[in-house]
């Protein structure tokens, strides 16, 4: 391949993208490494961009506080890290898309086969369970739970769910013998 046509291959591939994400409602996208600095920076950038919308202050809350616990998720359970040697900064993808009716927050991020049955179980958990529930789950993490290797306590799924009222969306693609792509999708609905 020529080095015009390499360059023209990535024209187009910047205006096909341009048109996937224009269709899919898609106001921000980013992949790779996800750290606090970059959690910081998209949360700024997020709020740059609802208040210009003129949105309420409590989905405003509300969807920093969903992208942060999403961001986070990456950054500490991620099974694919530019530095092995980090425990906190995870690869991943990060999408914001938005319609009249919905904020959806959807990251993906490599996990180890190992751990998935234990984090299907975990978001059936916090999925079938009521508000009442919820928030004994969540009192019941906070005096009990212990902090796993990475710093996470299970607490960012259960909070998702309890700031949304949304049940947590999500799938495993498989990857390899080892490793799956999860992708989880939380739905922040503009009128609640």
């Amino acid at each position: 391949m020529t080095e015009n046509q390499n360059i023209n291959e990535n024209l187009h591939f910047a205006f096909d993208f341009f048109n996937i994400m224009k269709n899919s409602d898609v106001t921000f996208a980013y992949e790779g490494e996800i750290t606090h600095e970059i959690t910081k920076a998209f949360s700024s950038l997020a709020e740059s961009h609802i208040a210009l919308r003129n949105e309420s202050n409590s989905l405003q809350k509300r969807v920093f506080h969903v992208m942060v616990e999403s961001l986070q998720n990456i950054s500490k359970h991620s099974a694919e890290r530019i530095n092995p040697d980090s425990i906190t900064n995870g690869q991943g993808i990060f999408l914001v898309t938005k319609n009249d009716k919905e904020y959806n927050i959807t990251t993906g991020n490599v996990v180890f086969k190992e751990n998935i049955p234990a984090l299907k179980e975990h978001i059936e958990k916090i999925n079938s369970g009521s508000k009442k529930i919820l928030k004994a789950l969540y009192k019941e993490k906070i005096k009990f739970g212990k902090l796993s290797q990475k710093g996470g306590a299970g607490l960012g799924f259960i909070d998702m769910v309890r700031k949304t009222g949304e049940q947590l969306i999500y799938t495993f693609l498989d990857l390899n013998d080892k490793k799956s792509y999860f992708i989880l999708t939380s739905t922040i609905f503009r009128t609640k």
